[in-house]
């Protein structure tokens, strides 16, 4: 009872460190993004409205507050659940962001699928047989993936799967479901593949050379058994914290592809907002993408404790 009372305790202090990193973000975002040049009310009346047409639009938009009330609102909007309202077209910004959350959650499912059946065999293959030619295989396919930028790589498969060979619809076609979703996936899963390929391989080789692997062998097991049954299960805790890192640049990387494949989403729905200078979406959405990670990497800790016992004796 009482390590279990001192698990939660450990638990609630990492959330509220957590909370109150994502905080510190969303904050710094609400100051930079005043300080990018540009001015949201000329972006929306345009260069021939009145100066009394901009003063009374600044005067409803609150931009003419000072910063700290301008800052107690946001928080206001945030305790509200309401994220405040966009300037653009005055609905909420959590109702926005509800639109376009499902798509960004699909395309990061779909993505993290690609990466790890991508990346699972070929790093298992490469620790298998360590400096023979599936390793440098293995080891090339991931170097090349790490430096193909998603930009090149998007387009690339338009052109290749939606142009040349018309299997896969490209943007623009309006394209549900699966078919509309392989292209994005493959593009975004890629990336992450490459460098959870290096790890897993890291991983793998290194619970292979563990004791407990050598006196597996030593009972007569088969390097099958040595390497599914022993190796790889305890190479699952640095795979994980591979995945809690992946979050972030599976969220940042789908601000590119969604723009790439014209996909709505909150990458899309960010950089709209952003070259609009909609500043209560760019905030909420960074709000949302912090809290995202906040809550996968606190998943992943309780997941942590779960598969090593002694991370819960500790």
């Amino acid at each position: 009872m009482r390590g279990g009372s001192t698990r939660g305790g450990r638990l609630v202090r990492r959330s509220l460190r957590a909370l109150l990193t994502a905080a510190g973000v969303v904050l710094a975002v609400f100051l930079l993004v005043r300080l990018v040049p540009g001015d949201p009310v000329a972006t929306i009346l345009g260069d021939h409205a009145s100066p009394e047409e901009r003063a009374a639009l600044r005067e409803r938009l609150h931009l003419d507050a000072p910063l700290p009330a301008q800052l107690r609102a946001f928080w206001s909007d945030v305790a509200s659940g309401t994220l405040g309202r966009s300037f653009r077209d005055d609905r909420t910004v959590s109702a926005r962001i509800a639109e376009v959350l499902p798509d960004t959650a699909a395309l990061a499912l779909a993505s993290l699928l690609v990466a790890w059946t991508l990346a699972i065999p070929l790093g298992v293959l490469a620790a298998r047989f360590r400096g023979r030619w599936p390793d440098r295989i293995a080891s090339t396919t991931a170097v090349l993936g790490l430096a193909i930028p998603n930009l090149w790589l998007g387009p690339l498969l338009i052109l290749l799967f939606g142009v040349a060979l018309r299997w896969l619809p490209i943007p623009g076609d309006d394209a549900v479901g699966l078919a509309g979703l392989v292209l994005p996936a493959l593009t975004l899963g890629t990336a992450l593949a490459a460098a959870l390929t290096r790890q897993t391989r890291a991983a793998v080789a290194e619970s292979l050379s563990m004791p407990y692997a050598t006196a597996a062998r030593a009972r007569g097991l088969s390097e099958r058994v040595v390497l599914f049954r022993h190796a790889l299960p305890n190479a699952a805790l640095p795979l994980l914290t591979v995945a809690s890192a992946q979050v972030a640049a599976l969220l940042s990387g789908a601000v590119v592809v969604e723009k790439i494949f014209e996909r709505p989403g909150l990458g899309a729905l960010f950089l709209d907002a952003f070259f609009a200078r909609d500043i209560p979406v760019v905030q909420g959405c960074v709000l949302v993408i912090a809290l995202v990670t906040v809550a996968v990497n606190l998943v992943l800790d309780a997941l942590y404790a779960a598969l090593d016992p002694r991370i819960r004796l500790a």
